[in-house]
């Protein structure tokens, strides 16, 4: 009975306080000239109006409502953005004002780099990132790393494939899942540079300990998104209906705790002469332990994590299932492959500036499913006026990319998979951003590319590709933080005839 009664109190105060912020916010705002709006419902706002996938259902209210649209999520104001001026006007003009992120409660990682608020504590892990980790030389530092795990990539789909099939047969297809393949190459590419370690593979020390990292980091990009409504109902927050805050925080404390336990095996076993993020950044702690603090490591190590493998990951899906349905691209950068690397060694990452159509697909792939549909959320920290509309401060800002990059003003038939219109520079003057753009953009951009182009160019040098029966494959894009494929892709491959031999001596 206490219980009830004091559940009953605390629910109570809730929505008063919920009705006053909301109030408080209408009748502020409304001495405002905002953006059009749909009409609310009371308590939620436009919540109902927000059917997964989101950055769909916002594409729905943008052509109706125009390109700088104000929505209400609870009572949590946000301005929703789809076209290239307004966009640009935020991140350039503005761009100060909006480098904050909404402090989401869902999201438990709010001293990751993509999700911590602007201020001296984000530009030193930035600092961090860009100068010790992702600067040019630390890339190339590490591009052995990358070519022993592509390396192993193909060897392993090559075996795979004959372990049923004499070689004399290397003309039967066999079936891979795609997205589980890649993302398990990912994951062990990126831990492999942070660590030294794989998350599967035969050299992976504790397999259920891994298991559980690998889980943890799926699952945050599961449940993350700006698309809880934990997120903007503080009643559904304090009683967790769903479960989403307890879940969240379960995976947090996995990845903090994996992520400490790498920094302990590398304390205990030495860093030194191991060619690894983790290694340079304790070699550094030495002489500044403040700057580089166990915490400060702690956190870079989860976001490169979680930055570099699922978004990577989600490209190259995309890329896959496109060159599947346009044989023709395919064959052209086969052709392309064979040109300027050959059939006697597996492609480099110093043959990428060789390789410009190859480049293209992943563009016109970031341009068409971007992995960051709706990039991550921004906020504003003052009052601004974009587009001639006054946003108030503590503003959520949406910028719908995957909108934006279709945009018929922009690019000549923008549906249509079309790499050519990269070609001779003529998308030079065009507008995309699938890194983000302003002081927020992604410091792991040149690394994201370098990886991509050798797994994508590996996977097509190697082994023919088809699609799995006679219809095209799905494009249709799921519901998600990163843009998934809402039916997964599979895929038939075999081995390249001219390519067995370098196959068979991995």
């Amino acid at each position: 009975m206490e219980n009830i009664f004091s559940w009953t109190i605390l629910l109570s105060v809730a929505i008063l306080l919920f009705i006053k912020t909301l109030f408080s916010n209408i009748n502020r705002n409304n001495k405002k000239k905002l953006p059009p709006s749909p009409p609310a419902l009371p308590f939620i706002g436009h919540l109902h109006l927000l059917k997964p996938p989101l950055h769909q259902a916002l594409v729905g209210i943008s052509n109706r409502y125009g390109p700088a649209t104000f929505l209400h999520f609870g009572s949590r104001p946000a301005l929703v953005i789809s076209s290239q001026t307004l966009a640009e006007q935020c991140f350039t003009t503005h761009d100060m004002a909006f480098a904050n992120r909404p402090q989401l409660s869902s999201v438990m990682l709010p001293n990751a780099i993509p999700m911590a608020n602007y201020g001296s504590y984000l530009r030193s892990i930035r600092q961090i990132s860009a100068v010790e980790l992702l600067s040019n030389q630390r890339i190339q530092a590490t591009s052995d790393i990358r070519a022993r795990e592509v390396r192993d990539m193909a060897r392993r789909l090559f075996q795979s494939h004959n372990r049923s099939e004499k070689l004399e047969r290397s003309n039967v297809f066999e079936k891979l899942q795609v997205k589980n393949f890649l993302l398990e190459l990912m994951l062990n590419v990126t831990m492999m540079m942070i660590a030294g370690r794989r998350f599967s593979g035969e050299s992976v020390k504790n397999y259920e300990e891994m298991k559980r990292f690998k889980e943890a980091v799926e699952g945050w990009f599961e449940l993350s998104g700006g698309s809880n409504i934990e997120d903007f109902l503080p009643i559904f927050r304090m009683l967790d209906l769903k479960g989403v805050m307890k879940r969240m925080k379960e995976l947090t404390d996995v990845n903090e705790m994996m992520a400490q336990k790498l920094i302990d095996e590398h304390k205990q076993e030495g860093a030194e002469n191991r060619n690894t993020m983790i290694a340079r950044m304790l070699e550094l702690q030495k002489d500044d332990p403040e700057k580089y603090s166990n915490s400060v490591i702690r956190n870079i190590c989860i976001s490169l994590l979680l930055g570099g493998s699922e978004t990577t990951t989600t490209t190259l899906v995309w890329a896959m299932a496109n060159l599947l349905n346009n044989p023709d691209v395919l064959k052209k950068a086969v052709s392309e492959i064979d040109a300027h690397v050959g059939n006697e060694r597996l492609i480099d990452e110093s043959d990428m500036t060789n390789l410009p159509y190859l480049q293209h697909i992943l563009y016109e792939t970031m341009r068409i499913y971007p992995t960051g549909p709706l990039l991550i959320p921004h906020e504003s920290s003052k009052e601004v006026t974009i587009g001639g509309y006054e946003i108030p401060s503590g503003t959520m800002l949406l910028v719908n990319l995957y909108h934006i990059q279709r945009s018929p003003e922009i690019w000549d038939e923008p549906i249509k998979f079309k790499p050519e219109r990269f070609e001779k520079g003529n998308a030079d003057d065009k507008w995309m951003i699938p890194f983000g753009m302003g002081r927020r953009r992604c410091p792991g951009e040149a690394l994201a590319m370098r990886k991509m182009v050798m797994i994508l160019g590996t996977l097509i040098q190697c082994f023919h590709w088809e699609r799995v029966g006679d219809k095209l494959v799905d494009l249709t894009d799921g519901a998600g933080l990163t843009l998934p494929m809402a039916v997964p892709l599979e895929a038939l491959y075999r081995p390249r005839q001219v390519m067995i031999k370098v196959l068979s001596e991995l």
